[in-house]
C-alpha cells in the first residue's frame, strides 16, 4: 500500500508498505515504540458495556485494573486484532538487532522478548501503599478472580471486594495490579530492563537504524514520542517512520529522514 502524508509544514512525504519492510531488514538495529493503539482502544471504545465498566472502575478508585479490564473485554469481544499485529510485529523483529519500549499495558507485548513497559500491566502485584520491594507475580488464581470479577461488572455491577489475593508483606496492606493506575505506582518493576534498554541504545549511534513509532500518542510523549524523535535526529543514518491515525506527522527536522503514516497501527500491521 502506498502512503501520501504530510509533515509539520506541510511537505509531502511518500512511502510504501514494502519500501518500509525493504528498509527495516536493510537496517542494522531496530528501535520500535508501541503506543495506545495496543490497548485496544479502536474497538473497546465503541462497546458500551466497556466504557460503562470504566466509568464504574474509575468511580469506585479501582482505575488499577483497567489493564486486566481491557484484555478481558477484548477476549469477551472475540476481537483478535491486538494479538495479530503484535504477532506480525515479532515477526518483522524476528532476527534483528531490536529494543521495544511500550507505553501501551497489554500484557501481551512482553511475547516480543526484547521490551521494556514503563507503564506496567496486569501480571504484577504490589502493596497499595507502594512499598518498594513488595512486588509479586499474578497467580493463576488470581487471574481466575479477576475474571470472575470482570464478569459481573460486564453485567453492569461491581463487585465491592478487591479481586486480588494476598497482602504487602512488609506492610500488611491490600495488593493492586502494578501498572501506572495504581495511586502509589511502584516503577521498580521495569527499572532493570530500562537499565538494559538505556544501555542497548548506546550502542545505535552510527549503526544504520530504523525507528519504528506505532500508535504512540501524547498520554507519555517523555517515554517515546520525544525521545524517539532525538533518537532520530542525532542517528545521521537513522530512518523514522510514524503510524498514528491522526498525530503521524513528522517534525521538520525528520522529514527527510522518514515517513508518517495516517494509520492505526493495529490496522497497519494487519495489512503488512
Amino acid at each position: 500500500m502506498f502512503h501520501r502524508t504530510q509533515d509539520e509544514d506541510g511537505r509531502v512525504v511518500e512511502m510504501d508498505n514494502h519500501e518500509i519492510l525493504e528498509k527495516i531488514g536493510q537496517s542494522d538495529m531496530v528501535l520500535a515504540g508501541l503506543g495506545e493503539d495496543f490497548d485496544g482502544s479502536a474497538f473497546l471504545g465503541k462497546d458500551e458495556r466497556y466504557l460503562a465498566g470504566c466509568g464504574k472502575l474509575k468511580e469506585a478508585g479501582f482505575r488499577w485494573l483497567m489493564p486486566a479490564w481491557n484484555e478481558y473485554c477484548a477476549e469477551k469481544s472475540g476481537n483478535n486484532s491486538v494479538e495479530t499485529a503484535l504477532e506480525r510485529l515479532g515477526e518483522i523483529l524476528r532476527g534483528k538487532n531490536f529494543f521495544a519500549v511500550s507505553v501501551s499495558t497489554d500484557s501481551r507485548a512482553a511475547d516480543l522478548g526484547r521490551v521494556v513497559m514503563p507503564c506496567g500491566s496486569w501480571k504484577m502485584k504490589q502493596c497499595t501503599g507502594g512499598c518498594g520491594g513488595a512486588l509479586s507475580e499474578v497467580t493463576e488464581q488470581d487471574r481466575d478472580r479477576l475474571w470472575h470479577f470482570f464478569e459481573e461488572l460486564y453485567r453492569g455491577r461491581l463487585p465491592e471486594e478487591n479481586p486480588l489475593s494476598g497482602a504487602c508483606p512488609q506492610c500488611g496492606a491490600a495488593l493492586v495490579l502494578n501498572n501506572v493506575y495504581a495511586e502509589n505506582y511502584d516503577e521498580s518493576g521495569y527499572l532493570d530492563q530500562w537499565g538494559l534498554y538505556r544501555k542497548w541504545l548506546q550502542g545505535t549511534l552510527n549503526r544504520r537504524l530504523f525507528v519504528l513509532e506505532l500508535g504512540v500518542g501524547m498520554r507519555f510523549p517523555s517515554v517515546v514520542r520525544w525521545p524517539f524523535e532525538k533518537v532520530a535526529f542525532f542517528n545521521q543514518k537513522a530512518y523514522f517512520c510514524r503510524i498514528h491515525e491522526k498525530l503521524y506527522q513528522l517534525t521538520k527536522e525528520l522529514s527527510e529522514k522518514g515517513c508518517g503514516i495516517s494509520k492505526n497501527a493495529i490496522d497497519w500491521l494487519g495489512e503488512l
